[in-house]
């Protein structure tokens, strides 16, 4: 099973999509994002991190793959406004808005889009500020930018050496068909969207929690190779330890599900027990599921066996850890 697993990731789309990210770092590093350029964190993470004052702004934009944004208009809406805002939440921030650029063929077919992200917005309590459209294009694309602001950082470049691995993920939702997104949110009363998008910048402010990211479309494995790339670290990661529906398949699960409330955090050893209660207060599954140590590969492991699937020194995945 771990060999297929980690065979399966280094082949994965949402793996593949990320390592396109590499090309395009090394040229903007370079340019357009000089090394003295007003940043609390390095290219790569979840936002930008703006120092204001005393706290950031944080700064993120989404796109969004075509065929998604056709076949599924108004989710695709929703998920402008739900993705940037846990973004923002990954960085131990709250949002304050959002902007969109919609572009369609006839404005009927922007609708559905414009539908979703209204109501989003009106679920997460996010205001949709402003934006550009388009309803003479030849096909639906949807973008959406985000603003928040964090007290307290959490940051991709922050896991250490012996910290442990948690992933918590919202287990109360389904599969939307066609696509591999776990939609635990548009069912879901907005004041617990709410209060749960806040737990993050509650961690971060009560200093249990200095390192994470939020699960994209590379699944919960290929997140994780990119919190530990960019901080420098390996890890063993125990796969049966993610928490994870009965009814979904393990690779599906991890390796190309797309949850819509998904984290992984890198905790000192002596704060797991209390982030994990956080979350289970809040009725969010969370539980450790690997270590981070100093070897720069990623081990996967079944609880009695361990399998490489990824070696920084042979490959970067997105290009941004420690040069």
């Amino acid at each position: 099973m771990l060999a297929e697993l980690a065979a399966e990731l280094r082949e994965s789309r949402g793996v593949a999509h990320k390592r396109d990210i590499d090309a395009l770092v090394r040229t903007l590093a370079d340019t357009v994002v000089p090394a003295d350029a007003p940043t609390a964190v390095p290219v790569g993470d979840d936002c930008a991190a703006l120092p204001d004052g005393d706290g950031y702004l944080l700064f993120a934009i989404e796109g969004f793959i075509n065929e998604f944004v056709a076949a599924e208009p108004w989710f695709a809406g929703w998920c402008g406004v739900m993705v940037n805002v846990s973004d923002v939440c990954a960085m131990g921030g709250r949002p304050l808005a959002v902007v969109d650029a919609v572009w369609s063929a006839g404005e009927a077919n922007g609708q559905a889009i414009l539908e979703g992200l209204a109501a989003a917005s009106r679920a997460f309590g996010v205001p949709v500020v402003g934006g550009h459209s388009n309803v003479r294009a030849d096909r639906s694309q949807l973008a959406v930018a985000v603003l928040g602001r964090a007290n307290r950082l959490i940051t991709s470049f922050d896991a250490r050496p012996g910290d442990v691995l948690l992933a918590a993920i919202d287990l109360r939702g389904r599969y939307r068909d066609r696509f591999p997104h776990w939609d635990a949110a548009t069912a879901a009363e907005p004041a617990r969207l709410r209060g749960d998008i806040a737990l993050l910048a509650q961690l971060a402010e009560a200093g249990l929690c200095g390192a994470g990211k939020d699960v994209s479309q590379a699944g919960v494995i290929g997140t994780a190779l990119m919190l530990l790339e960019c901080s420098g670290c390996g890890a063993v990661i125990d796969v049966t330890r993610v928490p994870r529906p009965a009814d979904a398949g393990l690779s599906r699960w991890l390796l190309s599900t797309f949850p819509s409330y998904g984290y992984l955090l890198a905790c000192r050893p002596e704060q797991v027990d209390a982030v994990i209660a956080r979350f289970a207060a809040r009725d969010i599954a969370c539980a450790a599921i690997g270590r981070c140590d100093d070897t720069g590969v990623v081990r996967l492991s079944d609880g009695r066996r361990e399998e490489p699937a990824w070696d920084f020194a042979v490959s970067p995945l997105i290009g941004c850890g420690p040069r």
